[in-house]
């Protein structure tokens, strides 16, 4: 396997689908968000979101360390959670070359907020976005929908026995308290990446170390400043409420994008060029200045999906061209509130765990 590179990669040449006048139905857009200044970086909007965000973590820590002594100091909980998924979504937007086209500098940004502030593998998680990207919903080429605790098709539901059996009959239910466990598992899956025998084929000796070092580092700042800042029994409660609401807001911000949307089926012989394939497979959220900001500007999920490298703070300029040319083109173009985007997913879910119901 080739070694990894720093910034998530860019989208395949969208040469191959469905073509209208002898021209893919993506280039013309391509040129008209260009040409728009759309795909140029926000720099300077980053650095004042990155300082900001960092500000915030700070005034936070200070807090602890001020009522540490206190069960008040659970309150403080929430305010990291909201600042950590900040992070988290700077780190994702570095690692899609949003904020600058530097790629050693993306990598550093992406290395200080996913692995230094996070715990989470930059490496391990450019992989897996990596493929989500290229073939988003497809349930054989696409990590976010295969199989595992969830489940987001009939066909992988048949045969689920057990106690596995059983989530996946009332996985609907259990999604969100589900995602309570999503920020612990990110740092599990990424130790277990960056410290396993496979992880010397994605990246080079020197990569690795950095990245394990990192990792390591986050563990020991964030037990230290845990167990001087508090006892023992408030340190405990207050990890466990921090890891649980980080995961939640994740999962607030990923679970609407694409679940319940278009499969892409490869035995029905269609092909889909790169505009179907990133449009059809997403759903948007309706955007204000309340949503992008909470959900990290992933409410445009349809034009992220588009143009990956295009900064944040421009895809809700982006999205009057993409409705107006998915319009032309008799493409659906799927937009809906948050709270209906929630109700579409999980009454999917729910859909798909029906077999087994009947079956019990």
């Amino acid at each position: 396997m080739p070694q990894a590179t720093a910034t998530l990669a860019p989208p395949p040449a969208p040469v191959e689908g469905a073509r209208r006048g002898g021209g893919s139905e993506f280039a013309p857009l391509l040129r008209t968000v260009k040409e728009a200044g759309l795909l140029e970086r926000r720099t300077g909007w980053y650095a004042r979101g990155i300082t900001l965000n960092l500000l915030g973590l700070a005034a936070v820590i200070t807090g602890m360390a001020l009522i540490g002594g206190s069960w008040w100091v659970l309150l403080l909980a929430v305010p990291l959670a909201v600042l950590s998924s900040r992070t988290g979504f700077f780190g994702h937007d570095a690692g899609h070359a949003q904020i600058t086209g530097d790629r050693g500098t993306s990598r550093i940004i992406q290395l200080v907020h996913a692995n230094l502030l996070l715990g989470m593998s930059q490496e391990w998680w450019n992989d897996k976005h990596n493929r989500h990207h290229a073939n988003p919903n497809h349930v054989d080429k696409d990590p976010d929908v295969a199989a595992d605790v969830l489940v987001f098709t009939q066909q992988e539901a048949r045969g689920r026995a057990g106690f596995l059996g059983w989530l996946t009959r009332h996985q609907a239910w259990l999604f969100f308290p589900l995602t309570t466990l999503e920020g612990i598992a990110l740092k599990i899956y990424g130790f277990r990446a960056v410290f396993s025998k496979e992880a010397g084929a994605r990246q080079s000796g020197s990569e690795r170390a950095v990245e394990g070092l990192l990792l390591l580092a986050h563990v020991a700042a964030y037990a230290t400043l845990l167990l001087t800042s508090m006892p023992l029994g408030h340190a405990v409660v207050f990890a466990l409420l921090h890891q649980m609401l980080l995961g939640l807001h994740l999962g607030l911000a990923f679970a609407p994008n694409h679940k319940g949307m278009e499969v892409p089926d490869e035995g029905s012989g269609e092909r889909w060029g790169h505009l179907r394939r990133q449009v059809l497979t997403s759903r948007n959220i309706r955007g204000n200045p309340v949503t992008d900001w909470f959900l990290g500007g992933l409410n445009y999920q349809i034009e992220h999906h588009l143009f990956p490298s295009m900064p944040r703070p421009h895809l809700r300029l982006a999205q009057p061209l993409v409705r107006a040319h998915c319009r032309s083109l008799g493409v659906s173009y799927t937009e809906t509130g948050l709270v209906e985007s929630y109700r579409q997913a999980l009454t999917h879910l729910h859909e798909v765990g029906e077999p087994l119901r009947a079956d019990a």
